[in-house]
């Protein structure tokens, strides 16, 4: 089990805590944890990702030629989101992607860190290009909300803060400190990263800032009223890309790359099975990831999707829950009967909430 670093911080305040996967659930006020995020700062700890760093002198020109996204117009003090796909153009592996003048940094989860790069050793042949799992130097946490960047600025001391995907280095009780401009939950936010060392500290400055700690469940109601889909829940090796709306990701323009030719026929002629919608749902009881999603069509009740996250929604006062849904079935107000009871699930336009970061639009209409 991956346990936080801050564990014990986090039960000394009260926190309530969930051990598989092992994480903070919430401090005791949803609500407020909520609010916080729409109204000041929010902080997760984040401290459960890992890090590989790729180095060498074809690092960037290997990674550019594996990955799905254009590593080589990647700039020092930039980063992406980025994928590496199976010869069948799914998803394998979705993660951050940090530019350093010596290095490239990939943030990936600490569970899967070994997994990927024996995954990037399959491919490296003759490169110049080292691979190192750096977790142990990493543990960063994550702010949201309309104030972060006044409780980045306290913290870090940097009057002018990076934007877009940038980051920058400042310094932290006479260490680096990483501030990298990044969404968070679906949302503009911060990731800040002092090492594991004084991960605890600069927890109790950001707090002291101004920010209010929260748990995954404020997490997880960020990203799905953003419908930002995630690795593990919405996001799995049975995936395509844009099945996931993750656009963003992955390159068309950049040339090949593994998967590049499933996802450059895609992009053409369409054809994608199933679509990555939010559903608004008829109750606000939790909704286990894997409910099949029925609708009654040609007068016979058909299974045309899956829920695979759920969360309360305070936007809409009631359950949300993202889904893949076939084609021809993903219009806005489409009606789905969860599993064989009679609660009901809805496409809603998405995302639900007007500060989320923008998604793409429907896929197949635009075909």
């Amino acid at each position: 089990m991956n346990e936080s670093i801050l564990l014990e911080l986090h039960r000394a305040a009260g926190a309530r805590w969930r051990e598989d996967p092992a994480g903070v659930l919430t401090y005791g006020d949803v609500p407020a944890e909520y609010a916080a995020a729409m109204e000041g700062a929010v902080l997760f700890d984040a401290t459960t990702a890992g890090a590989i760093d790729v180095s060498g002198a074809d690092a960037l020109e290997f990674l550019h030629r594996i990955t799905a996204n254009d590593v080589r117009a990647l700039a020092p003090g930039r980063s992406q989101r980025n994928l590496l796909l199976s010869s069948k153009g799914k998803v394998v592996f979705d993660f951050e992607l940090f530019r350093h003048e010596d290095r490239v940094r990939i943030a990936v989860a600490a569970a899967r860190a070994k997994a990927l790069v024996d995954a990037l050793e399959m491919y490296h042949f003759s490169e110049k290009v080292t691979f190192e799992v750096a977790s142990a130097t990493s543990a960063p946490l994550e702010l949201a909300g309309p104030r972060s960047a006044d409780v980045v600025r306290a913290v870090s001391g940097l009057r002018d803060l990076p934007i877009d995907r940038g980051w920058t280095s400042a310094s932290f009780e006479g260490a680096p400190l990483l501030v990298a401009a990044l969404p968070v939950a679906g949302t503009n936010g911060w990731r800040l990263d002092a090492g594991p060392e004084r991960a605890a500290s600069l927890w109790h400055a950001l707090v002291a800032a101004g920010a209010r700690p929260a748990g995954v469940v404020v997490h997880d109601i960020l990203r799905v009223e953003a419908a930002a889909a995630a690795w593990g829940a919405d996001v799995d090796e049975n995936v395509y890309p844009q099945e996931a709306r993750l656009e963003s990701a992955y390159s068309l323009t950049k040339g090949c790359y593994t998967g590049q030719e499933v996802i450059a026929k895609i992009d053409t002629y369409g054809g994608l099975n199933k679509r990555l919608v939010a559903l608004r749902v008829s109750h606000d009881d939790p909704v286990a990831r894997g409910t099949r999603l029925n609708r009654l069509d040609e007068g016979e009740w058909r299974d045309l999707g899956v829920v695979t996250s759920w969360a309360y929604s305070f936007v809409l006062d009631t359950g949300l829950v993202l889904g893949f849904v076939k084609r021809r079935h993903q219009a806005i107000g489409n009606e789905f009967r969860l599993g064989d009871g009679p609660a009901t699930a809805t496409i809603v336009s998405m995302p639900v909430r007007s500060d989320a970061i923008a998604i793409t639009g429907d896929f197949e209409a635009a075909r």
